[in-house]
């Protein structure tokens, strides 16, 4: 019952906060906030399985993110670079391309430093001492954590430039890559004899930094707007970054899988396809 109140008092708040954004800042900014947080719910959503099923085969995990993955290329080049470019143009003619390009270094850069630079030492130190597998697990989990901001910014830099159908592709996109972000985050943990709740429960805190990058990415864009083709083109570069450092390697961590390749194909062309019927 205590928990059913907290719950319901967390919802009835974020209800009330973006009404309120919703009246006295914009429409559109509501939205966005809105989107961001379903996006990082989704990673919560995916791991729901975690409390039904004991394990999933790796084969099955590889092609769900092989699946994310094609999602998010989709994403990237249709709902960040393309307009990224063409915002580009708008405000510096004829060189847009060359801001999309330098937002886009800047962005997977930034993430390279980050990663080089978080102490996972101190996040999986037990008593002196650092448990092979757990420490393999853990690391995955503040990976996906560390790359789940930046998906966020791009959810609120694209509904900050005012584009509703961007905005809303970029989300589902994120959405729908989250999900089996979120059950490779959980199975794992219950493997290692956490409590399936428990395990629940940290895969969706892994997604709820995503509102935070996306109030991020709508308070710039909304201050800055001329910095708008560089926010989503370093969005473009950060999810392109784990996209190819990441998630692919993952889906092919235990020798070539071409199923996880055609998943990736897959999951370009739905992606491809959604964005075609939003506009």
């Amino acid at each position: 019952m205590q928990r059913l109140v907290v719950v319901a008092s967390a919802v009835v708040s974020l209800t009330l906060a973006l009404a309120l954004v919703y009246i006295y800042l914009s429409p559109v900014i509501a939205a966005g906030i809105l989107a961001s947080i379903l996006a990082g719910l989704a990673t919560g959503a995916g791991a729901l399985p975690a409390l039904f099923v004991r394990d999933v085969s790796h084969r099955t995990l590889c092609i769900m993110l092989g699946g994310a993955a094609g999602v998010m290329l989709a994403a990237t080049a249709f709902s960040l670079i393309v307009p990224g470019i063409q915002y580009g143009n708008e405000i510096w003619p004829g060189k847009g391309i060359f801001a999309v390009a330098l937002g886009m270094m800047t962005g997977s850069l930034f993430l390279e430093v980050a990663d080089r630079m978080l102490p996972y030492e101190r996040f999986l130190a037990q008593k002196g001492e650092l448990i092979g597998s757990l420490r393999k697990i853990w690391l995955f989990i503040v990976a996906i954590t560390l790359h789940n901001f930046p998906e966020g910014m791009a959810v609120g830099v694209s509904f900050g430039g005012g584009d509703w159908h961007n905005g809303a592709t970029l989300a589902i996109a994120v959405g729908l890559q989250n999900i089996p972000e979120g059950l490779a985050v959980a199975m794992p943990l219950v493997g290692m004899g956490y409590e399936r709740r428990q395990a629940v429960l940290i895969a969706t805190l892994t997604g709820l930094v995503e509102p935070l990058g996306g109030v991020l990415g709508l308070g710039m864009v909304s201050a800055f707007f001329p910095l708008l083709p560089l926010g989503m083109a370093f969005a473009a570069g950060a999810m392109l970054f784990v996209i190819s450092d990441d998630i692919i390697p993952e889906t092919q961590s235990r020798g070539k899988m071409r199923a996880a390749t055609f998943a990736v194909m897959v999951g370009f062309i739905v992606m491809m396809i959604l964005d075609n019927l939003f506009s």
